[in-house]
């Protein structure tokens, strides 16, 4: 019994999870907690309330306590993340991440007391541990329940709308049709490639395409090597160019579109689409990995693949 729960909570903390301390998503993050906090803190009163050393009426009180996670939160944007890192977030390192920033709260809280309570052990360590455990109570029960809420809402969906495309699509072998090219670049022997090195420059046999992934400067072509029908391997070239002009170049062929900010995927390759928190893998033909789809590139690649 105890193997069983310990094997699920490991399975839990090891699910990938989005990334969410950026740009709007940061915002958006910061607000949800200002909101839970004040609503817990006001109506709840989880702690005891001694009003003659009250500095200001309760509601303010609550008001400074439940803005201090926002600003604290919102001071993320001045960190830089790499992509890699983002790819590989977990729920545990969610978690983590939340323990660090509960502690940094519960420190801040503990130094604006003198704004807020006429207390002369307001500098003590008594108060010092109580802010901190109090704001790890509140804190950590608002997070555990965001975090869980939002990974099974993120992979039920993403789950659900992954198998639909396997029982459409995908598993009707549906091929995304070329448009009328009229471009001298483009001909049987594949498309022209101009790359940032004029003597690298060469033709890409589209249908045979893979995917393109971008590493720095670089961009890494996987492409089918049809030797027979019974001897298909996958062979990896890179050149050097960026995703942007690559998009640019095969911008004739709809069957090519961008799953990812380093990803190009040749959708008439797919062999299957799985779902989790983050967004998509697809599996491609005779090629042992998996390329992702991104969250905010879901509903392009769902228009696409469902003929819209």
């Amino acid at each position: 019994m105890r193997t069983a729960i310990t094997d699920n909570l490991s399975r839990f903390f090891t699910q990938p999870y989005p990334f969410y301390y950026k740009g709007k998503s940061l915002w958006i993050i910061a607000a949800i907690l200002f909101v839970f906090s004040f609503v817990f803190n006001y109506f709840f009163q989880p702690f005891n309330v001694y009003h003659p050393e009250h500095k200001m009426s309760y509601l303010m009180i609550s008001v400074i306590h439940s803005i201090t996670p926002f600003v604290i939160i919102l001071l993320f944007s001045i960190f830089s993340v790499s992509p890699e890192t983002e790819e590989r977030w977990t729920v545990l390192k969610e978690m983590l991440l939340l323990v660090i920033l509960l502690f940094i709260v519960g420190i801040v809280q503990f130094l604006i007391r003198d704004i807020i309570y006429d207390n002369p052990d307001n500098w003590s360590w008594k108060y010092f541990f109580e802010e901190i455990r109090n704001t790890f109570l509140v804190g950590s029960l608002i997070a555990i329940i965001l975090i869980s809420l939002n990974f099974n809402r993120l992979n039920y969906w993403n789950k659900k709308r992954a198998d639909e495309l396997n029982l459409s699509s995908i598993k009707n072998n549906n091929q995304i049709d070329k448009k009328d090219v009229d471009d001298s670049g483009v001909d049987d022997s594949g498309v022209f490639i101009e790359t940032q090195v004029k003597a690298d420059d060469f033709k890409l046999k589209v249908d045979n395409l893979l995917f393109a992934k971008s590493e720095g400067n670089y961009i890494e072509f996987y492409l089918m090597d049809v030797r027979s029908v019974t001897d298909m391997t996958v062979n990896k070239f890179v050149k050097r160019l960026t995703l942007k002009d690559l998009e640019s170049a095969l911008k004739p062929f709809p069957e090519i579109i961008r799953t990812h900010r380093s990803y190009l995927v040749n959708l008439n390759q797919i062999m299957g689409v799985e779902g989790n928190a983050q967004g998509y893998k697809l599996r491609l033909k005779d090629y042992d990995g998996t390329v992702p789809v991104s969250r905010n590139m879901i509903g392009n690649f769902n228009n696409v693949m469902n003929g819209n």
